[in-house]
């Protein structure tokens, strides 16, 4: 976008209130003149007990767009609803009357609740005939769709913007009264995920309703702002961006932008109130040029602009819409600790799954208060129900390589991996002593003693070399050109890759090496590290790895996926751009390790992909995909 030559195109004044900013505009051509509002912010002042920058709303025209003269106070506080301040307006008309949606402030300091949207009408932009508090919960940022969808009238908004993650959304009203109503707005928010426009693309970014929706031939054109790494602040990065969606249906994203259009790099976008803050506010289509008007640093008003036909080519060859994720079961977690049970009283988690004789065999690392790892099992027979959990562990340290030689450390065996081949079921897990630095362990159980439950595993051994971490293993599901392939994570950072003429080949004397490898990808949600998830599954156009990621930016632990080439699995032939699943519950953010999830198993039954995970280091979760529709976004 190129930012206009006049900018800053509005900011203070000397009039007491808007002395300290004038910024996030909103602009409308009305009778050949452009009319902006603005929100503006008084100097310090003691308003009604408490010392404060009064927001209120002003009001400015242009002949040209560009140059604002002739401001005034439209909107200030009248009820108790917006005692503490009238914010960031957005204008549309509707049949006869103006229409200044706003963020109503009815508390000071300000908290959610008392965060909320607001309405005032005009029918002739000088004066304000009623006002109404539309939204009963926390939102911001919304505005009426300039015509109506589908026979009704339309509202795009943000739920939540003070109790994020923040919603995009919209709602429909069969008459202008009900924008107001606070029985519809109640019986909206119970449902509002109905509502809601998948824009995020991970779990710590921001979204918020920008300009109004703008009709094009195409579709309607949403400009909003998409916050990175919300969550903390000094990693903040504020940018705008576009989406199109479809014009009977605002929920079905169309195209969208590869990331930002603007981001803050003039000095008035660096530097003022709050330093390095672009949010889109307005946008105002004349011919093929589109232009933006934006609030700078909170201080200021600016517009850029660009061509609207080159924005839409340009989104329109983003393969990207909606990110692609797992569908969460809505009754997580479903293993969590028995305190009944010593073994199993501190943490259950990252957890693989074996699929055999129609029933869903989770085996499971658990925790008990030493630190100690041992591994459980649980039977279900639909994948999200487990009917029977074994009282007793069906793995526990065995070998010395397990022992806990340090008291204060962890210890055992961790995160199993399992694949069937033949009829055997061969484990792959992490074996720590405490002391020494872990090392991939390898075991099997045939098949009918796992039926059986007959835990008569074999004689594990070690297959990584000593003095060295390596862990996050397993061997693929048969043999390519007739050799064995076990991917592990050697150093902790890269998916490592062997061949293997047979499982033999471990005799304290070969080891586990990295004739391949998988990097992470820098300044990235996977830029720290990846270990894979459980044992790929083949599909008819390659191998679909599910891999856990960590951020170099955040630390999360997010999950991906990547398709491998059948013949060559170290050829990557697809990998999502985003990840699939990410921490957002409770129960995937606070445990032994926040911000986790750790998938270890996946197995697909008919068209439904089931994929296990640990949430974190404390719970076992499931989400669920179609395959067709997960291979469709690779």
């Amino acid at each position: 976008m190129k930012r206009s030559y006049k900018n800053p195109i509005l900011g203070p004044t000397g009039d007491t209130w808007q002395k300290e900013a004038c910024f996030n505009p909103n602009v409308i051509k009305h009778a050949s003149k452009y009319v902006m509002v603005y929100r503006a912010m008084s100097k310090k002042m003691d308003y009604h007990g408490v010392n404060l920058n009064l927001s209120t709303i002003g009001k400015a025209e242009s002949q040209d767009g560009l140059e604002f003269k002739d401001r005034q106070q439209l909107i200030k506080p009248e009820f108790k609803w917006e005692e503490y301040g009238c914010e960031d307006p957005r204008i549309c008309k509707i049949e006869d009357d103006f229409f200044i949606f706003y963020t109503a402030l009815s508390s000071y300091p300000p908290k959610a609740e008392g965060i909320r949207l607001a309405v005032a009408i005009s029918s002739d932009l000088k004066t304000i005939k009623e006002k109404h508090l539309v939204t009963p919960f926390n939102a911001k940022a919304g505005t009426l769709f300039p015509q109506k969808v589908n026979g009704k009238y339309a509202m795009i908004l943000t739920a939540d913007t003070d109790n994020p993650p923040a919603k995009v959304a919209v709602a429909y009203f069969s008459k202008l009264e009900e924008i107001w109503s606070e029985r519809y707005w109640r019986n909206w928010y119970k449902e509002r995920e109905k509502y809601e426009i998948n824009l995020t693309r991970l779990n710590t970014d921001q979204v918020e309703v920008g300009s109004g929706p703008v009709m094009t031939k195409d579709g309607w054109l949403l400009v909003y702002a998409h916050i990175q790494n919300y969550y903390e602040k000094e990693k903040r990065i504020f940018g705008i961006e576009a989406v199109l969606l479809d014009k009977d249906n605002p929920q079905k994203i169309l195209a969208r932008t590869v990331g930002p259009l603007l981001a803050p790099e003039m000095e008035y976008e660096k530097k003022g109130q709050v330093e390095n803050v672009i949010f889109p506010s307005g946008a105002l289509l004349e011919n093929d040029t589109l232009k933006v008007y934006y609030g700078a640093t909170d201080t200021f008003s600016a517009v850029a602009e660009t061509s609207l036909s080159e924005l839409l080519k340009s989104m329109e060859s983003n393969p990207v819409k909606e990110v692609f994720k797992l569908k969460k079961y809505k009754k997580n977690p479903i293993l969590e600790t028995r305190s009944n049970n010593t073994w199993e009283t501190k943490a259950v988690f990252n957890p693989t799954v074996a699929y055999e004789d129609k029933k869903f065999y989770l085996i499971y690392r658990a925790l008990d208060k030493d630190n100690v790892s041992r591994l459980g099992c649980a039977v279900s027979k639909d994948g999200f129900n487990f009917y029977w959990r074994l009282e007793d562990p069906i793995y526990v340290p065995r070998m010395d390589f397990e022992q806990r030689k340090n008291l204060n450390n962890y210890s055992g065996c961790e995160d199993p991996r399992v694949t069937k081949i033949g009829d055997r079921f061969y484990i792959c897990y992490t074996a720590y002593d405490g002391f020494n630095p872990p090392r991939v362990a390898l075991s099997w159980i045939k098949s009918k003693d796992l039926l059986n439950h007959d835990w008569l595993w074999s004689k594990p051994i070690l297959i990584s070399p000593p003095d060295i971490d390596n862990k996050n293993a397993c061997l693929f599901p048969e043999k390519i050109n007739g050799r064995y392939l076990l991917l592990h994570r050697v150093g902790g950072k890269d998916i490592a890759i062997d061949w293997l003429d047979d499982l033999g080949h471990f005799d304290g004397a070969n080891w586990l090496e990295k004739e391949a490898a998988i990097s992470p990808r820098p300044n990235s949600w996977d830029g720290k590290k990846i270990g894979i998830a459980g044992p790929p599954i083949k599909t008819p156009r390659g191998w679909l790895l599910l891999y856990h990621g960590v951020s170099d930016v955040d630390h999360q632990y997010r999950v991906g996926m990547m398709l491998l080439d059948l013949a060559d699995p170290a050829q990557v032939l697809s990998r999502s751009q985003y990840p699939i699943l990410e921490p957002t519950e409770i129960f995937e953010k606070e445990g032994l390790v926040p911000n986790v999830v750790f998938p270890c198993g996946m197995t697909l039954v008919d068209k439904t992909l089931f994929v296990y995970y640990g949430g974190a280091d404390k719970v076992i979760c499931v989400a669920t995909a179609d395959i067709d529709e997960l291979l469709k976004n690779l």
